[in-house]
């Protein structure tokens, strides 16, 4: 689903979650599309009416490394969400697949082990244009559904 569809759809459901923090580890590489995605994450939860310390950034080298930050936010406890940026861009060899594996694998797991949900926003395309397109340009950002996500996500733990 597109953004543009999904935000207009997602909105009206989403709570407002007082003293909402999330931590956010964001790839360097490709940062051209990474630092569009964390806009992306920023604009929407200050839309929502959350203040700008709502948010905490910690810039990592690249998608490997994003489990490690990932794991090391959610074990101090201070955040409700975690969100992983990084983008994969695919060229010649299978490193892409490689990273792709480590990162998804690495949330996977970091979901199933740790008390605070880990929320996925990590761009895999073919090409730089398809990940600019889904970082803001043509399509969408998709750091506002990673926003939106992580928004959710806490609202369903704090539930429990």
């Amino acid at each position: 689903m597109s953004t543009e569809l999904h935000h207009a759809s997602n909105e009206a459901t989403l709570p407002f979650l007082i003293n909402f923090k999330v931590g956010v580890v964001v790839a360097q590489w490709n940062e051209r599309v990474t630092g569009a995605l964390l806009q992306g994450v920023q604009t929407r939860l200050a839309e929502l009416g959350y203040p700008e310390d709502s948010v905490q950034v910690f810039p990592v080298p690249g998608t490997v490394e994003l489990t490690y930050g990932a794991a090391q936010l959610a074990r101090t406890g201070r955040f409700d969400a975690v969100i992983m940026i990084g983008c994969v861009i695919r060229g010649g060899t299978p490193h892409f697949d490689y990273v792709c594996d480590n990162a998804t694998q690495g949330c996977a797991y970091l979901n199933a082990t740790q008390q605070v949900p880990v929320i996925f926003c990590v761009l895999t395309t073919d090409n730089e244009q398809q990940a600019i397109d889904r970082a803001g340009g043509a399509l969408c950002n998709k750091g506002i559904e990673a926003a939106d996500a992580a928004i959710q996500m806490a609202a369903f733990a704090r539930s429990l």
